[in-house]
């Protein structure tokens, strides 16, 4: 009997666009967090949070000052 693999969602928060959830161990891009990964079949243990939408205001905020 193999040993069941586990990982866990690192959730992506953007900032102009659909937050995303993506598998630890095979980097799956998911729009929900579930309990097993589709790409790989990871169980989900836990999940990180990944603030992506500060680096996206970051670049804006360049772009646009005066």
């Amino acid at each position: 009997m193999s040993k069941q693999r586990s990982a866990y969602w690192i959730h992506r928060d953007h900032l102009l666009r659909k937050d995303e959830y993506l598998c630890s161990a095979c980097k799956y891009r998911a729009e929900k967090a579930l309990g097993t990964c589709p790409g790989c079949g990871a169980r989900m243990k836990r999940s990180k949070y990944d603030p992506v939408w500060v680096d996206e205001l970051e670049m804006l905020d360049a772009i646009f000052d005066d």
